[in-house]
Order: C-alpha cells, then sequence, then structure tokens
C-alpha cells in the first residue's frame, strides 16, 4: 500500500534581523520562532498563501531577540498557543500568553496530528532547543542557531528526509571581516553559530540515503555568500546545485514538501 505522508515547510526570513519558519502536515500549520514584529508577519504571510488564523502554534527555540521578539504579540493578536522552554520564558520576553505549554525535559509532544521532538542544542542561551518533525515515518528536521553538533544530535537525525540546516558563517570571511574580536569570537565559539565547514561535517556524518530536502538557513549577510554555501553542500550530498535552497532574510522561501511516496519532490508551490 502507497504511503503518501508528506510535510511541508516555508520560511517568511531566516537571519540576524528576523527569523519565522513554517510547518505543515495539512492538517496543523506550526510557526517555529518569530523574530518579526506582527505588522511584518502580516505583510509576509499572503506570499504563503496563509492568514495567521491558520496558525495552530509557535514553536520558541530562544529568547534571542532574532527568534522570539514577535512571539507574544502575535500569539495575543491571534490567540495563538505557545510552546517553549522554561529557561526561554524566563527572558520575560513573551509577556502574558493567551496559552502556554511548557517543553519539559525535552519530551516529544504533539499538536494536533503533528508530532514535535525538542532537540536540545549548544547555543549561548537559557534552554535553547531546536525541533524534528515526523509524521508517520517521515522527519523534517530544523537545525539552526547552535555553535557545534554534538553525537546526540546526529543520532536523533537518523533517518532524515528533510533539514533547514544553518550555515551562518565561512571561517575565513568572518575571521578576516569587520566584526569586533570578541564578536567573532562568540559567533564562532562553540555556543555560537555553525560555519559552513561544521554544517558539511555534519552532513557528512548523517545517514544521507533518505534526504530529499537541505536547506541552508541564518546565512550572516557580512559573513558568508549563498553562491558559495550552494556549491559547497552540492558537492557534499553530489546533488546538482539547483537543488539546494537558501533561506533569505527578506524573502525566506516559499512552501517545499517531502515525502515517503517515491514520486513526491521537494517543489516550491
Amino acid at each position: 500500500m502507497e504511503n503518501n505522508s508528506t510535510l511541508k515547510v516555508a520560511s517568511l526570513g531566516s537571519g540576524s534581523k528576523g527569523n519565522a519558519t513554517l510547518v505543515s502536515n495539512g492538517e496543523v500549520i506550526v510557526m517555529v520562532d518569530c523574530g518579526f514584529t506582527v505588522k511584518e508577519v502580516l505583510k509576509r504571510l499572503p506570499r504563503l498563501n496563509i492568514e495567521p488564523d491558520q496558525i495552530d502554534g509557535i514553536l520558541v527555540t530562544h529568547e534571542h531577540q532574532d527568534h522570539i521578539s514577535g512571539v507574544g504579540a502575535l500569539s495575543r493578536r491571534f490567540s495563538i498557543p505557545v510552546w517553549s522552554t522554561r529557561g526561554s520564558l524566563l527572558s520575560g520576553k513573551c509577556g502574558n500568553l493567551p496559552e502556554l505549554n511548557l517543553i519539559e525535559g525535552f519530551q516529544p509532544f504533539s499538536i494536533g496530528s503533528l508530532d514535535v521532538t525538542p532537540l536540545s542544542v549548544p547555543h549561548d542561551a537559557r534552554e535553547p532547543c531546536q525541533f524534528l518533525f515526523t509524521q508517520d515515518e517521515l522527519r523534517l528536521a530544523i537545525l539552526t542557531d547552535l555553535g557545534c553538533f554534538t553525537p546526540k544530535i546526529v543520532e536523533q537525525l537518523t533517518p532524515c528526509h528533510g533539514i533547514l540546516l544553518e550555515c551562518n558563517h565561512d571561517e575565513e570571511m568572518l575571521w578576516n571581516g569587520s566584526y569586533p574580536e570578541r564578536l567573532k569570537q562568540r559567533v564562532a565559539g562553540r555556543m555560537g553559530h555553525m560555519s559552513n565547514r561544521q554544517a558539511i561535517e555534519l552532513l557528512q556524518l548523517m545517514d544521507r540515503d533518505s534526504l530529499q530536502l537541505v536547506i541552508a538557513t541564518h546565512l550572516s549577510e557580512q559573513n558568508n555568500c549563498p553562491k558559495l554555501v550552494s556549491t559547497l553542500l552540492a558537492e557534499t550530498l553530489s546533488w546538482p546545485v539547483e537543488r539546494l535552497k537558501i533561506a533569505g532574510q527578506d524573502s525566506g522561501f516559499g512552501w517545499q514538501e517531502i515525502g515517503l511516496n517515491s514520486s513526491i519532490r521537494a517543489e516550491s508551490a
């Protein structure tokens, strides 16, 4: 019997000026982070043919401004439930929320028919996490804002059909760039952001047989180059460059779909 399970993912924007990602299994739509104002969210959502009242939940990865600044306002205006670790909430940046669901001990949970597994990650925040979404046997990982990957993370990503992967900086561009020395150390540190080299190393350690979709996210506008990232990832995966996707700061990316049915391919909706 043919399995037609699918997962879709899209982005309103990705980078140091704001992040918001949408994931849907066809029945449930969730937003991962909201680092934009409500006004900006309402401006960008129509590109994805989504109304705010269709969003069933907001998942918070951590409390840095480019990920959390719009969470509280969007949640209150449209009565959207929020899922967050206790550590991220301690920042107080969300304010009062109409419905709060605590992520405890990185234990899996469900939002309607969508299953979610929080992933503990090394990043300089109180209790940061990323997320793995599953639909039947289909698995989509969002893995951004971490300074490095761990053996546990590699284990959790096996198998994986789609991944949004942080490719924040090119190490040479970072160290030769204009950032103050302290900021360079923070970005390149174990709790900072993943470089192109680290992203490639993670992909090399993963079981890549099931991968249908790889999207590079959270690229530094000063210390990276989309063309360079696409070329490096394509070489690592032995994919044509055109198959790689880049999440832009202003444009994000349109709906991409993965599925267990072999006839389904990742395409922009």
